[in-house]
């Protein structure tokens, strides 16, 4: 399942030898969890019990969130000139996008944590991790020359 699809609790429908299993997911399942559904698995020897069935959670990775326990990651890029004077950026989250004030002089690889704004917590209803944003700061790859004569100015002023 993808990592969007394991955010909320839905109801799916296996096929198990022959037979249609319904069942529910629990919001916040992780990758390579286990759960056991007793009663289900094959039919038991002699006219025993049934075995139980094992169901495996392989959750596909994200484009655009790296999930760790109950906290999700994201990389943002900024420009250069939010990062040296500050401004807004929109930020991707589980529910839409956030508006989140950037502060001048933002460094790269500075973190943001947003609390609640990650991953459910597996059978703890309306609680969340924290969506953790990671600045990457672009520079401008083709100056003019009045760009890099500002730019002179700006480092002869600093030295």
């Amino acid at each position: 399942m993808s990592l969007r699809d394991a955010t909320v609790t839905h109801k799916q429908v296996l096929n198990v030898n022959g037979k249609q299993v319904r069942i529910t997911i629990p919001a916040g399942v992780a990758n390579g969890q286990v759960i056991k559904l007793k009663g289900y698995g094959g039919e038991g020897m002699n006219g025993g019990p049934a075995g139980d069935l094992y169901i495996t959670f392989v959750i596909a990775d994200d484009p655009v969130f790296k999930r760790l326990g109950n906290d999700l990651y994201v990389d943002v890029t900024i420009d250069m000139y939010t990062a040296l004077l500050g401004g807004e950026q929109l930020v991707d989250t589980l529910d839409g996008q956030v508006k989140l004030k950037v502060k001048p002089g933002t460094q790269p690889g500075t973190k943001v944590r947003l609390k609640g704004k990650g991953f459910p917590v597996y059978k703890v209803e309306g609680q969340t991790g924290d969506l953790i944003v990671t600045y990457n700061v672009q520079l401008p790859a083709n100056l003019t020359d009045e760009q890099r004569d500002l730019l002179r100015k700006m480092r002869s002023m600093n030295q």
